[in-house]
């Protein structure tokens, strides 16, 4: 683990430019040494289908005409809705149609990208002067292999996801509830929640009743869960702490969730994640009946309304709540996602009463990688590295509609990071709010235990079979056990389908796994 200095200290000396009003102007900084050296040349790339004003597709909306102008060239933007996405990436590189050149993509689809040479390693382009600059060393490490395979670059950084709790704070400090929750609880309200345990009681307590004296009964927490989007990562995010045995190395038990990494034989119903369930289940009595059929649009906006007292979600909250239309603006308090008191042991096959918290980046990091199929892929380099530079990258994050999330090193404020608290205030960000904000993502990405990510061929095959069980179980027509169960049978079935040895590689790979 590097320390804070070693990991945010080498941006100190990058300058923030006055955001809003002058990063306009900033651009002018990224010209390459030819004017407009890719006249006549158009690219097409896919994106989730959100629209100039909806996020991860609306900067390149709202940046095209700044890179167009620049460039000579022309981008075309191919909108695909999520659930047909990955479907329609893989069917075009497949096919060999080359309609993409290129895709921001999700990081768990790499496995697939790899497996069948599909995309560009990124290394020759990225110190050629012709091209806008970014730093690699600005990805986090916790970030950095969503964008690497075997310490080969291929995606350019965009988008950094993770979960972290969120809750109301006026609600959580307010004297008056502190008293009725411990009398109600026999130990003090707890702010912020730092086990599911804890989580589970607040989110009882202040459910039902009107708490923000708006006149409606708010609830005690949110989990936007409809299936085929992507309601499988607040399972996946909470399910962690209960699962990732911490060690020293990843080896056979430590440090592993999805699968054993010497047999491949998958762990998703091992105990440890049948009482993350259950405690998932108990969750769910506290919040909005409708929310397991939510997009995560839906739950957004519940929060940042003011509707619930607690939610577990990605960055777009804290920038969210910083928009006019928010109701929780200077109230949004932050913190890491809660870790658990039961852990399971799979080496000794017991469960451990012990704290146990895992970091995590869970989410699609979404991002830019270039087809091997394209015929300018150097322009659609030079399209991502305009997008990951630091002005560019910055307005982003600092912008709700984007869906750009907090995680790049110049995001951060001191002692962890360059970033200055008054160029945030000017662009309308509460004070306190980017403070327990930026807190809370250092913590998380610098956590001593982090939940791998999956990224082997099939992935998204593997997580549609885990949403559907979820599903079941969260409206009763499975138990947590038997929801478990299926999957593990299923995703048996689909390894051997695409070829266990294949994927046990693949997944070795992927997490770093040495015997």
């Amino acid at each position: 683990m590097q320390s804070r200095k070693k990991i945010f200290g080498k941006m100190r000396n990058f300058v923030i430019g006055t955001l809003v009003g002058s990063i306009v102007l900033s651009i002018s900084g990224l010209t390459i040494a030819q004017e407009k050296p890719f006249s006549g040349k158009k690219i097409t790339v896919a994106v989730l289908a959100s629209g100039p004003k909806g996020p991860i597709s609306a900067p390149l909306y709202y940046w095209r005409d700044k890179w167009e102008e620049r460039t000579g060239a022309k981008l075309e933007i191919a909108e695909v809705p999520f659930g047909e996405m990955h479907e329609k990436i893989m069917t075009d590189l497949i096919t060999g149609a080359g309609v993409y050149d290129g895709f921001i993509t999700f990081s768990g689809w790499y496995g697939d990208y790899i497996a069948g040479d599909y995309i560009v390693p990124i290394e020759k382009y990225y110190n050629d002067p012709r091209f806008p600059k970014w730093s690699k060393e600005t990805v986090i490490p916790a970030l950095r292999d969503k964008h690497t395979w075997k310490d080969v670059w291929y995606g350019v950084p965009n988008d950094s996801d993770a979960q972290i709790l969120y809750y109301v704070r006026s609600a959580l400090t307010n004297p008056a509830y502190q008293a009725q929750f411990k009398e109600k609880y026999d130990y003090d309200l707890p702010v912020p929640p730092r086990t599911w345990q804890e989580v589970r009681d607040v989110a009882e307590f202040f459910n039902g009743w009107d708490w923000n004296g708006d006149g409606e009964p708010e609830y005690g927490i949110v989990a936007p869960l409809k299936v085929g989007e992507q309601a499988v990562h607040h399972f996946l995010s909470m399910a962690a702490s209960f699962s990732v045995l911490p060690g020293p190395k990843i080896d056979k038990y430590h440090n592993t969730y999805y699968f054993d990494p010497e047999t491949m034989e998958p762990l998703i119903n091992q105990s440890g994640n049948i009482k993350a369930l259950e405690t998932m289940i108990e969750l769910l009595k506290f919040g909005p009946p409708g929310m397991k059929t939510w997009s995560l649009g839906a739950g957004f906006d519940f929060f940042v309304r003011g509707k619930a007292a607690l939610t577990w979600s990605w960055g777009d909250i804290g920038s969210l709540a910083q928009e006019e239309k928010s109701k929780i603006k200077g109230d949004c308090g932050c913190a890491p996602m809660p870790g658990s008191m039961y852990i399971w042991d799979r080496e000794h096959q017991k469960s451990v009463h012990k704290y146990n918290f895992a970091g995590n980046t869970v989410g699609g990091s979404w991002h830019g990688v270039i087809s091997r199929l394209s015929e300018n892929p150097e322009v659609v380099y030079d399209l991502y590295a305009f997008q990951a530079s630091k002005p560019i990258n910055m307005w982003n994050m600092m912008t709700g509609y984007t869906g750009i999330d907090f995680g790049r090193t110049f995001h951060f404020l001191p002692p962890y990071g360059p970033a200055s608290l008054d160029e945030f205030i000017k662009f309308g960000w509460d004070a306190t709010d980017i403070q327990e904000y930026g807190e809370a993502y250092y913590e998380n990405y610098t956590a001593p235990v982090m939940f791998e990510y999956l990224r082997i061929l099939g992935t998204d095959e593997y997580w549609s079979i885990l949403d559907i069980h979820l599903s079941e179980a969260y409206v009763g027509r499975e138990t947590p056990k038997e929801a478990l169960d299926r999957v593990y049978d299923e995703w048996v079935k689909t390894t051997k389908s695409l070829g266990k040895a294949q994927q046990l590689k693949l997944y070795q790979e992927s997490i770093g796994y040495k015997k």
